[in-house]
């Protein structure tokens, strides 16, 4: 059997990456990246960590856990906290992770990327792919464009992850992003 290519997949959230990666691991080794600082409150963070790994264990593949560091990116958004979501604020986090992502690429030498971000109907794919491929380029390696909300992505993903019990966010993750709590 021939071996299948690697690939380094950033992950920001469990119920996306059960459908994503086992999506790709049909043609790709896949190594999972957890890198996501922008996660607000810690507890948070740690809750979509835990659900992470839990897909990592059911899907056996390798999962890294990249540092937890919200005060470095709370510094490179702080001036753009009132933009929209989808504005610049969302754009400098895109690019901020897919960086991380390739050079973790490069240490771990695999030579291809990409991030399940593309599954949610709140994020702009074509943005997404044109981050990585500017990326790829910038650290010379290659980056797999995807819209995995394409063919019932993002449906297939809330039904596979409330078949699994998973917990599912009801926003992206970032401070800025977060709902205002009910009382």
């Amino acid at each position: 059997m021939e071996k299948k290519p690697g690939i380094l997949v950033h992950l920001c959230c469990a119920p996306d990456a059960l459908y994503v990666v086992s999506l790709l691991q049909e043609s790709y080794e896949v190594t999972g990246f957890f890198y996501n600082p922008n996660i607000h409150p810690e507890e948070e963070y740690l809750l979509r960590l835990a659900e992470t790994r839990k897909v990592a264990d059911h899907l056996k593949f390798r999962l890294i856990e990249g540092d937890y560091d919200p005060e470095s990116w709370l510094r490179l958004t702080e001036k753009f906290k009132n933009e929209p979501e989808k504005g610049r604020r969302c754009l400098i986090c895109f690019a901020w992770r897919l960086d991380r992502t390739a050079r973790k690429a490069l240490e771990e030498n695999i030579p291809l990327f990409t991030t399940i971000m593309s599954i949610s109907p709140w994020k702009d794919a074509a943005v997404l792919n044109r981050i990585g491929r500017m990326t790829a380029r910038k650290y010379r390696l290659e980056f797999l464009e995807a819209n995995f909300k394409k063919k019932d992505g993002f449906n297939r993903s809330v039904i596979m992850s409330r078949e699994f019990g998973l917990y599912r966010q009801n926003y992206c993750g970032c401070l800025y992003s977060r709902r205002p709590e009910k009382s």
